[in-house]
């Protein structure tokens, strides 16, 4: 089978390889005429399911609702229901009680094929086709939907980029990419169709930590720019807290324990499960959910060499600290001035310390707090994308962080949106 720019290599594909997601042919050409939602609300009103021979269900009387566009994290303990609950959103588990509604529209009232190919699926194992390229498993939707090849083409050529896969990773094949290129496959495949509901079962469990964190920032600055509703399965609640707008706890029994935003569960666990199941750094855990640029900064004196010594001490009596930061003719820092660098009647540089550590706006505040601590310091330069100073980072500042209401707090959807259009 050899490689190309266009996706008629499906034409050799066997019929039956493509059965996750093929059904009894019927003319595909309604999608091309009835434009999709970017994303749906979905809700699930008492959805249970129980397996015959088996006193307990497995998911029992589950209700929530997840608004268009946003992130619902289902997390607990081993065998709780939450794949369970995720896999009865698209029919592949069917509901005993209860119902699903996408857009008010329970999913009990669509085809079961019909309804899997306008919802997006991301699995932990991936699931890609070894035979076809990356091009070509990116577009196993679309063609199945009865896209023409140059609408197929430019598809795949968008989600590549999107994903931060060059176009030459089209032409090669699965066994030719790392796990994390894999991963980000798995995810351009289950957007290819633009499906207004996207389910992840654990779609970073398999990937090691580093690369772990590296796809789940990129997912989340991803999810800035498609907005798409998401139901997003973990069993790692600080994965939980990071990536949902909204967290469902279960527990044993598929039981809903606490359905609530990040910020909600830290502060106001509803029962001593979900305190433990969360555990007992709630504090720290909070960090995560903001950013330097959230909190208020500390006023700093910033000051150059050859700057009239009279001046810095009109700006120190103005500033949150007593000792002047010197910064280069960019505004960047340089370090924090001793008292002989302001004996004569200009500034010197003479320095009492590096200007370490140096926190940037958007880094998480658990991160700089950790940063803080590793310099052994109470306060350090908060610089903006150019490397500029923007302020002073304290520890003040950050046991203050803690008390903020959890209303306050954006969500993880928030942060990258607010990130994002930054930049």
């Amino acid at each position: 089978m050899g490689q190309s720019r266009h996706l008629h290599i499906f034409d050799a594909a066997p019929r039956a390889e493509l059965r996750e997601v093929t059904a009894p042919q019927t003319a595909p050409s309604p999608d091309v005429a009835r434009p999709r939602p970017q994303a749906a609300t979905l809700e699930l009103r008492s959805a249970t399911k129980r397996y015959p021979g088996q006193d307990e269900a497995a998911v029992d009387g589950l209700s929530l609702t997840v608004p268009a566009g946003e992130i619902c994290v289902l997390v607990g303990p081993s065998g709780c229901g939450k794949t369970t609950a995720m896999r009865m959103v698209n029919r592949m588990i069917e509901i005993t009680e209860g119902d699903i509604l996408l857009d008010d529209r329970s999913v009990r009232d669509r085809a079961p094929a019909e309804l899997r190919r306008e919802i997006g699926y991301a699995i932990q194992q991936i699931g890609l086709f070894p035979h076809l390229t990356v091009a070509a498993n990116v577009a196993v939707v679309p063609r199945l939907l009865g896209w023409d090849r140059d609408r197929i083409d430019a598809r795949v050529r968008e989600l590549l980029q999107l994903v931060s896969l060059d176009e030459g990773t089209g032409e090669r094949y699965p066994a030719q990419l790392s796990g994390g290129q894999r991963q980000r496959v798995g995810v351009a495949r289950a957007l290819a169709a633009d499906p207004p509901l996207m389910l992840m079962d654990e779609p970073f469990g398999a990937i090691d930590p580093i690369n772990r964190e590296r796809l789940q920032n990129e997912f989340l600055r991803l999810q800035a720019e498609i907005r798409k509703t998401i139901v997003f399965v973990t069993h790692d609640i600080d994965e939980a807290i990071k990536m949902g707008d909204k967290i469902a706890i279960l527990q044993e029994g598929g039981i809903l324990a606490q359905f609530a935003s990040p910020a909600e569960l830290l502060m106001y666990p509803a029962s001593p499960f979900v305190e433990d199941f969360v555990g007992s750094d709630r504090a720290l855990k909070r960090l995560a959910l903001q950013r330097v640029r959230d909190i208020d900064l500390w006023k700093a004196a910033v000051v150059r060499a050859g700057e009239p010594v009279a001046d810095v001490r009109k700006k120190l009596e103005d500033a949150d600290l007593d000792i002047p930061l010197l910064v280069d003719d960019h505004g960047r820092p340089k370090g924090w001035l001793s008292e002989r660098g302001m004996t004569g009647e200009r500034v010197r540089e003479e320095l009492r310390s590096p200007a370490d550590p140096i926190v940037e706006l958007d880094d998480i505040l658990r991160d700089a707090l950790s940063d803080l601590l590793g310099s052994d310091t109470r306060y350090g330069p908060v610089v903006d994308a150019d490397g500029r100073v923007a302020g002073v980072l304290s520890m003040e500042a950050l046991s203050h962080a803690l008390s903020v209401p959890a209303e306050h707090i954006p969500t993880p959807s928030e942060l990258a949106a607010a990130t994002d259009g930054d930049e």
